[in-house]
């Protein structure tokens, strides 16, 4: 069957594609508070014929489930979009810039949404002739600072991925030259592992440092210790990245502290290195605590699984790319150490996600994510609700 001209009709689309865009810029709201944007997806959906369209995720009231069931009989594919912002006060100057205090759409989730509006108005229209059928999953939290991760919860919750044969998934990626479809099949986007050291020592008067068991200072010989993990332990042919981010120590200059706390992240896209890095660091902590008399406990938490796209659906999202993009502006890309929870779909599915290149700096696009002056190009807007909307319909025909 003939694939709808959905670049053409996308672009027809686009004033109503940025005003979706614009409108959750405005109202933007923290993971799993995202009862309003829900609401206006929710009533979007409903508005151009989508069923089964349901509120909520796991007894909490934000997300959204829809159903684009085609008029011939066929497999299930899934798209999904993430709708959460930001804690971060918002410093574009756009006229339709965030209007709650500290709270920003700094990653192009705003841009998500609206793209996945788009394709399910397009497949929607075009139903009668869809074979089989589109899940829409508009996922909750995938920001939370607290790695409360909403993929997590949708896929728990049972609903979403029932029945679903594939799921595919963007994002606007400012690293990436605006009107580039990057692709890449197998790992993508690393895994997101965090840890906590305590180092508990002996405290006391800065004066007499004889006097005490200082933390601080097997605390800095630790934070160097550590960087060898990368350059000793892992497979030089191998990508990880171990980093401290934290250091809590003390609070007035005279006194040492009995306790030090560092907390940081470790990456990598094999589940062995994550093993191997937890290891080094408990090695680490406890003879390098125990050398200067402190004791050590880890706290090491994998939050994230690496983001490890299908080949064969990597292949064919990127296929139907250049249809939309041009052949020349569909690439493939160096896997990046971020971390994504579309990841826990593609433990259970086959998949692939991508990115949509929106860094443009004469329009100010180059900004990086979650900085405050991060905004998009909304000229990519119409090109990813197209695409998304193509590998849904191809994936069905095929």
């Amino acid at each position: 069957m003939k694939t709808p001209d959905f670049k053409a009709r996308a672009q027809e689309l686009e004033s109503a594609v940025v005003a979706w865009r614009r409108h959750f810029h405005s109202f933007p709201e923290l993971s799993f508070d995202e009862v309003k944007t829900s609401d206006s997806i929710a009533a979007a959906l409903s508005e151009m014929g989508c069923e089964n369209v349901a509120v909520g995720t796991r007894g909490r009231p934000t997300g959204v489930i829809a159903d684009i069931v085609g008029g011939l009989p066929g497999r299930r594919v899934a798209l999904r979009a993430d709708i959460d912002a930001l804690p971060v006060a918002e410093g574009t100057g756009l006229p339709f810039s965030s209007q709650r205090p500290g709270v920003m759409h700094a990653c192009g989730h705003d841009g998500h949404m609206a793209m996945l509006l788009g394709a399910a108005r397009m497949l929607c229209e075009a139903k009668a002739r869809l074979r089989g059928s589109v899940r829409l999953i508009f996922q909750p939290s995938e920001d939370s600072a607290e790695f409360v991760q909403g993929a997590r919860a949708v896929v728990e919750d049972g609903r979403a991925l029932d029945g679903v044969d594939a799921i595919f998934g963007v994002h606007l990626w400012s690293p990436l030259p605006s009107g580039v479809l990057g692709w890449r099949a197998g790992p993508m986007m690393a895994c997101s592992d965090s840890w906590t050291v305590k180092l508990h020592g002996q405290g006391g008067h800065g004066a007499s440092p004889h006097q005490t068991h200082d933390p601080t200072v097997a605390a800095a010989q630790l934070i160097c210790a550590l960087q060898t993990f990368v350059s000793r332990e892992v497979n030089p042919l191998k990508c990880a990245v171990l980093s401290t981010g934290v250091m809590k120590a003390g609070g007035a200059f005279n006194v040492i502290p009995s306790e030090v706390e560092l907390t940081g992240t470790a990456r990598s896209f094999e589940p062995q290195i994550s093993r191997d890095c937890e290891a080094f660091i408990r090695r680490m902590a406890e003879n390098i605590g125990a050398a200067f008399r402190c004791t050590a406990e880890l706290d090491y938490r994998r939050n994230l699984p690496p983001t490890v796209n299908d080949p064969a659906m990597a292949r064919l999202g990127a296929e139907s790319g250049r249809g939309i993009f041009g052949a020349d502006m569909v690439r493939e890309v160096p896997p990046t150490m971020g971390g994504e929870d579309f990841s826990f779909y593609l433990e259970k599915i086959p998949g692939a996600f991508f990115f949509i290149g929106c860094g443009d700096a004469a329009k100010g696009t180059d900004w990086p994510h979650h900085h405050c002056k991060f905004t998009i190009d909304e000229s990519q807007l119409c090109k990813g609700a197209a695409f998304e909307a193509a590998c849904a319909w191809t994936f069905l025909n095929q």
